[in-house]
Parts: C-alpha cells; structure tokens; sequence
C-alpha cells in the first residue's frame, strides 16, 4: 500500500471511530480498524516492529486517555467498553493502534528526527482531540480546556519520542556477538 493509501486509511478509520463514538457507538470504529490493522500487516514490512509500535501505542492509549477519563480531565464518547474499566474507550484506543502503523508508512519522513516526531504529536494529537469535540462530540473538554491540552501534548510527544526509539532501534545494525 502506498504511504499516500497509509494515511488515506488512517484518516478514514479515524472519521468512522469519531463519527461512531458521537452516536455512542464504539463498534464501527473498532471495525474500520481491524480491517485497516490486517491490511497494513500484510503490506507494511517489519512485522515484528509493527507489533512492537502497536503494542506501545496500546499502552500509551490506556495511561494517556485512560488517566485523562479517570481525571475527568476528558469525557468520552462511547466510554464502554473501556481498557481499564472507567478508561481508555476501545474507539480512542484503536485509533492508537492505527496510527501506529502510519509511523513506518506515511510518517516515515519522521524516523530519525525523534525532535520533529514529539513536536508533531505535541501539536497535531490536541488539534485533532479539539477536532473530534468540536466538530463531532465525540470528546468533551472540562472547561477550562487548557489542563487537558496540555495533558495531551505532553503525554503525546513521549509517546512520539517513544515510538522514534522502537523505529530507530529497528533500524540501526546489530553488533556480531561471537
């Protein structure tokens, strides 16, 4: 699949979940990403890595947006089913797994600039948390808004900085162990 297909797939996956979760349903966006999930594991190389940046954004998912509905600082919806209960709702949570594959697809230009990776989900993660609220209701923000974004930007960027380290450790050669 092309990286321009990559991101294409992303953002449909990503509309489907917001646009369900608004009418309180988790499902097609839980569906949308299993298929983007299985159709990028059978083109993207490196499926070991994929699982790898999978994996952590599964767990970057359940502290980040679990911690912010857990606060109250982020109000969801369709919070059930949630990873933990009361958490991360399986919707927002797939939307990490997918993005996750458009680190080695249509992010890719990011590898190796582990500065300009946190900067992207410093900025881009809150615009497009601000995006499913205004534009979809699909997240309420407390008001004010302001802890939240900040949350948001900070807990992105080390999930960014984080998944940089997993690519550029794929991609740096092994030493020969006699």
């Amino acid at each position: 699949m092309s990286l321009l297909g990559n991101l294409i797939g992303y953002q449909i996956v990503w509309f489907i979940a917001v646009i369900g979760a608004a009418r309180d349903l988790a499902w097609p966006g839980l569906c949308a990403a299993v298929v983007f999930v299985v159709s990028q594991l059978l083109v993207l190389p490196q499926r070991v890595l994929q699982l790898r940046l999978i994996l952590t954004g599964l767990m970057c998912g359940m502290v980040l947006d679990g911690g912010l509905a857990a606060s109250g600082l982020l109000h969801y919806a369709a919070a059930h089913p949630a990873l933990p209960p009361k958490g991360a709702p399986l919707w927002i949570l797939a939307l990490w797994v997918c993005f996750s594959l458009t680190l080695t697809g249509a992010l890719g230009w990011l590898r190796g600039r582990p500065l300009w990776a946190a900067l992207l989900g410093a900025v881009g993660a809150p615009l497009a948390y601000l995006g499913a609220a205004r534009g979809w209701d699909a997240v309420r923000f407390p008001q004010p808004a302001w802890p939240a974004e900040v949350v948001l930007a900070a807990g992105w960027a080390v999930a960014m900085l984080l998944w940089s380290h997993l690519i550029s450790r794929a991609a740096a050669p092994r030493a020969n162990v006699a």
